[in-house]
């Protein structure tokens, strides 16, 4: 099952994204065969896998503590990797639960904390996590010492989606809730259109400048003007005024496509709601 899906996202990705390119900038701090990790600034680490279309974790640092966000899709020894690029305990959290974020490395860790909106999609796709799944939701912050991490909850891409946001750097970092212009939506557009308007109003209040996606090529991060183009199309769904078409590659139900202000939104005509 976990496998046979893994290919449905793996084939949908390579569809959808396919026209992405860059090279993620910064220092680079490790290359293996799985992973090679960037460093974003003093503190943070961004890591590209190489699998599913740059599938994107990124590494966070405190002076006490450091938060691993999302693990790959198969990542081998994933654990001493982090080790060897910072020192201080890791936890590991995942913006969704998707092969591509929470692949074979979870299991490097005894704990894993997700919104528990989520876990309707473990069985699918962690079935064989032995560790202690943790929860956790809107508001909750990770105190890694001298840094705050906030827990947003970003329902779109899936209901438990989340977003970690780092006011004082002025990012955060988006999994696949904002697509890195490609959406996968399996909700409906008017819950995307609330995290949408959410986001937009976080941005504003903390000056936001950019948003790290889960599948980042160095070029595509979600910027507040993406946000805006979002709000744009999914009112101009629910309206009527913007038209999908057929999707050439309906896949897990997602029969239509709506592509506009260089981005895709993959839906089912029953997420017009």
């Amino acid at each position: 099952m976990k496998k046979s899906l893994f290919i449905i996202f793996f084939v949908l990705f390579q569809f959808t994204v396919s026209a992405q390119s860059g090279q993620v900038a910064g220092k680079e701090v490790y290359t293996g065969d799985d992973v090679v990790f960037h460093q974003i600034d003093d503190h943070t680490w961004v890591g590209t896998g190489h699998m599913m279309s740059n599938e994107s974790l990124y590494l966070i640092e405190g002076s006490d503590k450091a938060i691993l966000i999302d693990a790959g899709t198969n990542i081998a020894d994933l654990d001493k990797i982090v080790a060897s690029i910072t020192g201080k305990p890791v936890t590991l959290v995942v913006t969704h639960v998707h092969p591509d974020h929470t692949g074979s490395a979870i299991n490097y860790w005894n704990e894993i904390y997700i919104h528990p909106a989520d876990t309707v999609n473990i069985p699918a796709f962690m079935p064989d996590y032995k560790g202690e799944i943790k929860f956790i939701s809107e508001g909750d912050v990770f105190d890694l010492g001298g840094r705050q991490i906030l827990v947003v909850h970003t329902p779109g891409h899936t209901p438990g989606s989340l977003v970690f946001m780092d006011y004082g750097q002025g990012y955060g970092f988006s999994g696949d809730s904002f697509g890195s212009g490609n959406l996968l939506l399996s909700t409906d557009f008017t819950t995307l259109l609330g995290t949408c308007k959410k986001m937009k109003a976080i941005i504003e209040e903390h000056n936001i400048n950019l948003l790290y996606p889960g599948h980042y090529f160095g070029t595509n991060g979600e910027t507040p003007q993406r946000i805006n183009d979002m709000i744009t199309i999914c009112e101009g769904i629910l309206s009527g005024e913007l038209q999908g078409k057929a999707n050439p590659r309906p896949m897990m139900g997602l029969n239509m496509i709506i592509t506009a202000y260089g981005m895709n939104i993959n839906y089912s005509s029953d997420n017009v709601k």
